[in-house]
């Protein structure tokens, strides 16, 4: 198929499968605190009745950097599915997240403000062990092309960079904004900061705030599902295991401060990238 078409369908897709994804969440965390819990199409009815809503701007800029947010977003997205550079796709992402950080500073809130603030110490928390995952590729595949990854006769990732992607689930609760590193908004409500860096968003804004959030995560288990890539279907299973296990410690832990998340996230994500990249290269050596 034409890569073009390619990523068009793979736009149109993911954010519907997202959706739907944000839905069972919903559902789960009702379900594990004794509710049932709104339907799992209750998102893409919240989504349709934002854009409905009234379009009211605090500030220009603000929303210029969430339209930002967006574009990066779904550039990573595509870059994922047409096989493309990973390192690339990491940066991509990393932009996107600066991009949401400008957003909230772009207002005069002191919430948005504060959120903005543990957005960068979260971004400062995952972005380092995203760029050694990359480098760890490179070192197995001697390629930064997802494409490498995905040929028939590469070896299952997991096989050799399982502390890699141990490291991947740890940041993949802080990219997820779940517990016990919510600390830049809370899609459950139960933090100090009210809606931390999305406080002044309102109506269609929000509205494409979710629709990034939709891409995020299947961009994000999408790389996951990479470890496991021939067969591809077993790497989705361990992905959609990997979102279930993301919601029973969203609902288990409470949440921890930035310091403690920053120290946390190097302390076991950095160092089983390190150890795991060296690993490799000494294996290689001799």
């Amino acid at each position: 198929m034409n890569q073009l078409w390619v990523a068009i369908i793979a736009i149109i897709v993911a954010p519907i499968i997202g959706g739907f994804l944000a839905g069972i969440d919903r559902k789960i965390t009702a379900r594990l605190q004794g509710r049932w819990g709104p339907p799992i199409v209750q998102p893409f009815y919240d989504f349709f009745k934002l854009l409905g809503k009234s379009r009211i701007a605090t500030s220009r800029m603000q929303f210029v950097w969430i339209y930002g947010y967006l574009v990066f977003m779904i550039a990573s997205l595509v870059f994922l599915v047409l096989k493309l550079d990973i390192l690339l796709l990491v940066f991509l992402l990393g932009f996107a997240g600066i991009s949401f950080v400008l957003g909230g500073f772009s207002s005069k809130s002191p919430y948005s403000h504060f959120g903005a603030n543990r957005e960068l110490l979260q971004i400062l928390s995952y972005e380092p062990v995203l760029l050694l995952m990359a480098l760890g590729i490179y070192a197995q595949n001697g390629s930064f092309m997802i494409s490498e990854i995905l040929k028939p006769s590469s070896e299952p990732l997991l096989a050799s960079l399982w502390p890699i992607f141990i490291a991947l689930l740890v940041i993949l609760t802080i990219k997820l904004r779940k517990s016990p590193f919510d600390i830049a908004t809370s899609h459950h409500a139960h933090q100090e900061l009210v809606k931390g860096i999305m406080t002044e968003y309102s109506g269609p804004y929000y509205a494409l705030i979710q629709l990034t959030e939709w891409y995020e995560i299947v961009l994000l288990l999408g790389i996951i599902a990479l470890f496991w890539a021939n067969p591809l279907w077993i790497g989705i299973l361990i992905a959609l295991a990997a979102f279930i296990l993301e919601l029973f410690i969203d609902n288990i832990a409470a949440r921890m401060t930035a310091g403690w998340m920053v120290r946390f996230s190097w302390a076991i994500g950095l160092v089983l990238c390190i150890l795991n990249i060296a690993y490799l290269y000494l294996m290689k050596g001799v």
